[in-house]
């Protein structure tokens, strides 16, 4: 916290300093392509549940305010990489990325998208479009965050007597976990794992009817998709089954080509681009898509790109709630990915963070 609070100060300084206006015109900046990624943008509350995937409305339409007011060239995917290839980028050319698919892309971010008129590609993860159910891993997680009661009996859930505490994020973290580990267990299918949904929100008092209803955590529909794509947004591969990487070269190719032929069906277009589910990646996957002719795939990694960065490992950053507006403001100037560039030699403390868990889980 203490280090986050000078970070913005010093950024604050640096600009009423002037030296985001001179960043903004340099070579360094404007030989490099920012890519930027977006989880979600709340229909209702979910960044108050969620911060670190979820933006409010005001919030991402702040974000674009800022591209346009900071003189990016907003360009496509496609455009992007081509025009980097060619070093012919324009200024601050920046793209935007979405990952998963979920449903606010198409009621909140598409329509802002189109009042600036800026191109965006959409990562789309497929089963659960085919599955018009909230993704289970996610509706689990708020509905014990929104739960009233901060104890509750979880019985009729299990056939056995347990109780979730929910006054505590670990608490809810530990019960989340018994409701995975319960449905994992079972080998639940999607229809499985709803009907496990709608229990969980009677026993926590929640009607799960009109939670259903606002669409919170749940996917887009076919014909949505069908109707952003006739829109011009540019819709690529997530996989189908939102995992991390299984063991086997046919088990990989079998999800990517379950995706890339749903995405072609739904949006009369062939997709040839990639996104790394949780933002995971090895040296045999990225072989993998290189050899099934995937043009380019991004990351979760932080940075700008180059004319020497691999297209199947795009770095990106990705924008959350906890990311201040000066804060952006320094990556579309390129002072934020020079401190992170400097802070990436700088010692580190052991430990890796855990990546999240599959959305089909």
């Amino acid at each position: 916290m203490v280090l986050r609070t000078l970070k913005q100060a010093c950024l604050t300084v640096g600009r009423s300093c002037g030296l985001f206006k001179l960043a903004s015109s340099s070579h360094f900046r404007n030989s490099r392509l920012l890519v930027l990624g977006y989880h979600g943008v709340s229909l209702e509350d979910e960044h108050h549940w969620k911060p670190a995937l979820f933006l409010s409305v005001d919030t991402f339409r702040r974000r674009m305010e800022a591209l346009k007011r900071g003189g990016c060239t907003v360009l496509g995917l496609e455009e992007g990489l081509s025009l980097i290839a060619a070093g012919k980028l324009p200024e601050r050319a920046v793209v935007l990325t979405f990952d998963d698919g979920t449903c606010d892309f198409y009621r909140v971010v598409w329509p802002i998208l189109k009042e600036f008129g800026y191109p965006a590609t959409l990562y789309l993860t497929t089963y659960y479009v085919e599955l018009p159910y909230p993704i289970p891993r996610l509706i689990w997680s708020y509905m014990l965050w929104k739960a009233d009661s901060l104890r509750v009996n979880a019985s009729d859930l299990f056939g056995k007597n347990v109780m979730f505490d929910l006054a505590s994020e670990y608490g809810r973290a530990d019960a989340l976990r018994q409701v995975m580990t319960f449905a994992d267990s079972e080998k639940m299918d999607g229809h499985h794992r709803n009907a496990l949904s709608a229990k969980l929100a009677q026993i926590l008092g929640i009607d799960f009817e009109a939670l259903c209803h606002s669409r919170i955590c749940q996917l887009l529909r076919p014909e949505e998709v069908h109707a952003l794509a006739q829109d011009g947004a540019s819709v690529q591969m997530h996989m189908h089954h939102h995992l991390w990487y299984p063991a086997t070269h046919e088990a990989f190719i079998d999800n990517l080509q379950a995706n890339r032929q749903l995405i072609t069906k739904m949006s009369g277009s062939e997709p040839s681009h990639f996104c790394y589910p949780n933002g995971y990646y090895n040296r045999e996957c990225v072989s993998w898509l290189r050899q099934y002719g995937v043009e380019s795939a991004t990351t979760c990694n932080t940075g700008l790109s180059s004319a020497k960065t691999d297209p199947l490992l795009l770095p990106r950053l990705i924008d959350s709630s906890y990311i201040s507006d000066t804060g952006f403001e320094s990556w579309l100037v390129g002072v934020g990915a020079l401190i992170s560039h400097v802070r990436a030699f700088m010692p580190r403390a052991a430990g890796r963070i855990t990546k999240a868990r599959s959305l089909n889980a």
